[in-house]
């Protein structure tokens, strides 16, 4: 049991596991907009997203002695280095547009962890902005990436996409907030600190509904990546009404953040069993 506690904790502290969650919603934008896959792409986004987020997670333990980290630590420095190495290769083989688009979210997340605004202060550090900043990386590795990729002009229906991916990450993000609200510093003023965690749910599921009307605004409703979607709303609905300030430590580092994954797999059925 120890040994597959350890290998969980391992597999989500490597962030193995949220970089599967953006691989999946990139993939959901690329089955939605029919675009044949890219594994370059993908790639690319997987070893990107475990290098950024293993950068802002762990960039202060780096600076520790070597033999003092943990064999976790270690072996997670070990592995994100190899990701490093190996999205800077699918980085360079990526189209101009796509470079682009990668440098703007890559500095993001460098703004996100790194001091640029005097007196120690980051992105992550301003009042109320964190989760719209994971939100607008995550929209934009997983909508704008695989679509520069295979399309020339940004429509109106990809920026309604961009703005419900935006606001579902918004969503997904209020359970974390929730379960930290009593390790937060006051001064980050997430949405559960200003508003209380009921109020928050309740902002939650009035941006479910959004997303679900943005959806009927889109010029073709395709009937299958509707029903997905209401399907992955309701789920995140039901996640966000089970959060909570004391939560088991799985609840928003596993399951929450494998909405994405569900979305993916429920859009495979739909698609070769309806």
């Amino acid at each position: 049991m120890g040994f597959f506690k350890n290998s969980i904790d391992l597999y989500i502290n490597s962030s193995i596991h949220v970089a599967l969650a953006v691989v999946s919603l990139s993939t959901v934008t690329m089955l939605e907009y029919n675009i044949s896959p890219d594994y370059d792409l993908l790639l690319f986004i997987f070893f990107g997203t475990v290098t950024g987020y293993n950068f802002v997670k762990y960039a202060g333990i780096a600076k520790l002695k070597h033999l003092s980290l943990t064999r976790n630590l270690r072996i997670i420095q070990v592995f994100s280095l190899f990701c490093f190495l190996a999205g800077a290769y699918f980085f360079l083989i990526q189209d101009v547009k796509v470079i682009a688009v990668a440098i703007v979210l890559g500095l993001f997340t460098l703004f996100y962890a790194v001091p640029f605004l005097g007196e120690k202060r980051n992105l992550r550090s301003l009042s109320g902005i964190k989760v719209f900043v994971i939100a607008i990386s995550w929209a934009g590795a997983s909508v704008l990436l695989p679509i520069v990729n295979s399309m020339d002009v940004l429509t109106a229906d990809i920026l309604i996409e961009f703005l419900q991916r935006f606001l579902l990450m918004v969503v997904l993000m209020l359970p974390f907030e929730i379960r930290d609200v009593k390790y937060d510093a006051a001064a980050l003023s997430t949405l559960p600190q200003q508003m209380g965690v009921e109020k928050s749910k309740v902002l939650g599921y009035a941006v479910l509904i959004l997303i679900l009307l943005l959806e009927l605004l889109q010029g073709n409703v395709v009937t299958i990546n509707f029903l997905s979607l209401v399907l992955i709303l309701i789920i995140t609905g039901v996640f966000l009404l089970k959060s909570e300030i004391e939560q088991h430590p799985y609840f928003s580092s596993f399951w929450v953040e494998s909405v994405p994954i569900f979305w993916l797999v429920i859009l495979l059925l739909l698609r070769n069993f309806v």
